[in-house]
């Protein structure tokens, strides 16, 4: 039997196909008005793999809008109820059920304080869309499995086209014309070798850089959810500051080295780390040799987590199924999740 985290993810690409096309005018819109009221910094509001998306979007927004990003604590608006200076800022929140109150009432208060709010969400009547002054609908449909697939691509993919039209950017507004094919090509990469080789963990460290530290964070949570196996997400800068401590003979780690300026770092990172014993799944693009895995490149180099996150989604769903749990229904969750 099929589950729903597969049927959905492999829904990726028709809904990105949808997403482009119906929001091209409105983002064109959205975008003149940024240009024009030009805001110092944008500040992201999210939570789960949303958040993670977020962090994709604050890296795309300095690269290039050379915009300050900053990733909002809720809890400081929230629970601490402190005054901010965001008079030059703009918020922009990022949800599929758009339910979430710490997630809603700080965009609120970005729409009434700040430079403008945008809401990237999947339920065009949520609470989150009621509060922003622009919504940006994400077009995923229904998500019924808890662990979220399409919607986080479709929010990659909505704030790379976000910051692509704010950037009047013609080379990535034409790599996400070729999107939806591109996610057909990284749905046919065999990642299912990664299973085996995974099936006996109990703790794994996921590693990227630059736009992939999104991936890592999001394969990350993943890991625990779906498969209940405990692992911690780093940024491969990160490694030699601690967290290598932990490496010994047969510790899994997996390593997203999609191409930009952070690959050869990560193919050293790799290499060292293999020397040191670690179980090395390497993830990286057709020309690199050591590879284990296969990104499929896209037309852009900004848009390659987009690949990896497709191809891991089907290989964790069924390394979920070969540990006999439900990748729909993880244990102690629910597919809303509301916090204050």
């Amino acid at each position: 039997m099929t589950s729903k985290m597969r049927t959905e993810a492999l829904e990726a690409a028709d809904v990105i196909s949808k997403q482009i096309s119906e929001n091209k005018n409105l983002l064109n819109s959205i975008t003149a008005e940024l240009r024009a009221n030009d805001p110092y910094s944008i500040v992201s509001i999210a939570r789960g793999s949303s958040d993670h998306a977020a962090q994709y979007m604050n890296y795309l927004a300095m690269a290039k809008l050379g915009k300050l990003p900053t990733s909002l604590s809720m809890s400081i608006l929230t629970l601490y109820k402190a005054e901010l200076d965001i008079s030059k800022s703009i918020g922009i929140a990022i949800s599929q059920s758009g339910q979430s109150p710490d997630v809603v009432n700080p965009l609120g208060y970005f729409t009434e304080k700040g430079r403008g709010s945008i809401a990237l969400v999947n339920d065009t009547n949520s609470p989150l869309a009621k509060t922003a002054k622009w919504t940006v609908p994400l077009h995923a449909g229904p998500e019924k499995s808890v662990a979220a697939t399409k919607s986080f691509i479709a929010s990659l993919s909505a704030s790379a086209h976000l910051i692509a039209s704010w950037k009047q950017d013609t080379e990535l507004l034409k790599a996400l014309d070729h999107l939806p094919d591109d996610l057909c090509k990284a749905q046919q990469c065999d990642w299912t070798p990664a299973i085996e080789t995974l099936k006996g963990s109990k703790r794994i460290m996921v590693v990227g850089r630059g736009f992939g530290l999104s991936m890592a964070l999001e394969a990350s949570l993943k890991f625990k959810e779906t498969c209940s196996i405990q692992a911690e997400a780093f940024s491969a800068a990160e490694i030699k500051h601690g967290p290598q401590a932990l490496i010994e003979n047969g510790y899994p780690l997996i390593v997203f080295a999609n191409r930009g300026p952070a690959l050869h770092s990560m193919l050293d990172l790799a290499e060292d780390m293999r020397a040191r014993g670690a179980k090395v799944i390497l993830a990286a693009p057709s020309f690199v040799k050591e590879k284990d895995l296969l990104i499929h490149s896209a037309q852009s180099d900004d848009l390659d987590i987009l690949m990896a996150a497709q191809s891991f989604y089907l290989m964790i769903e069924g390394l979920s199924r070969s540990l006999g749990l439900n990748p729909d229904e993880p244990k102690h969750l629910s597919k809303v999740t509301k916090t204050n």
